[in-house]
């Protein structure tokens, strides 16, 4: 695969110069164009994104804050490899957060709020039976982003982000898993529902047993991809 197909162009970006490069190399780390151990040259960077130096240099250091990448003196900058214990934390964060959001909004979710989340389960369903992984977890991160945004705490979902990143990242080694997709979506769908029941322990339990999957899924992808790990 060449650069200019590992990496989105600019335009579908928002934001400055060095913001659209940073979230151009971060999304295609995250979805594993560039995968975990492998180099990034600054100047195949500039040239398949056409920019000078100075936004990639801002963009790597952004994304080395995030721990997506890391410098290596007098050798270069690499794609972090995974980290199993960050893997953990960042599901353990995201899970005391999502629970805590869940019992909120069980007691007091609007009208409008559950017409919202309906017509993403709905989106959700039609790429499912599709296979659409890629699409399939975009609608699923913005799901859970709306519950945590109906608390009214508007913050969550920007600490959670930084969080799950690494979640985010090693869940993209679990896209081709047959019938994931259609079994997410009926977590999703359990969750909503006790919601409309404005049962909070159902919601809280619904909500556990969909978050504890992904671990159990992710867990076992140290041996089965021990290249991409750390201490591997």
């Amino acid at each position: 695969m060449t650069l200019k197909l590992k990496i989105r162009t600019l335009d579908n970006f928002q934001g400055s110069l060095t913001n659209r490069t940073f979230l151009a190399v971060r999304e295609a780390i995250i979805e594993l164009n560039f995968l975990p151990g492998e180099i990034i040259r600054k100047h195949d960077i500039c040239n398949a994104l056409g920019v000078s130096r100075s936004p990639v240099s801002e963009a790597l250091a952004k994304l080395r804050n995030e721990g997506l990448v890391e410098v290596v003196p007098q050798s270069g900058t690499f794609v972090s490899r995974f980290s199993l214990q960050d893997i953990k934390e960042g599901a353990f964060l995201r899970e005391a957060i999502e629970l805590a959001c869940i019992e909120i909004l069980a007691s007091n979710i609007s009208e409008q709020q559950l017409i919202d989340l309906n017509r993403n389960l709905k989106l959700q369903k039609v790429l499912a039976e599709s296979d659409d992984y890629q699409g399939f977890y975009q609608l699923d991160a913005k799901m859970h982003g709306m519950i945590m945004d109906f608390t009214g705490y508007k913050n969550l979902a920007k600490v959670t982000k930084t969080g799950w990143v690494q979640v985010d990242r090693a869940r993209q080694l679990l896209l081709p898993v047959d019938g994931r997709l259609k079994k997410a979506f009926q977590e999703h769908r359990a969750v909503i529902k006790a919601l409309e029941q404005n049962d909070v322990a159902l919601a809280r339990e619904k909500m556990k047993t969909h978050l504890n999957q992904l671990i159990l899924l992710l867990t076992p992808l140290e041996k089965k991809h021990p290249h991409l790990f750390e201490n591997s």
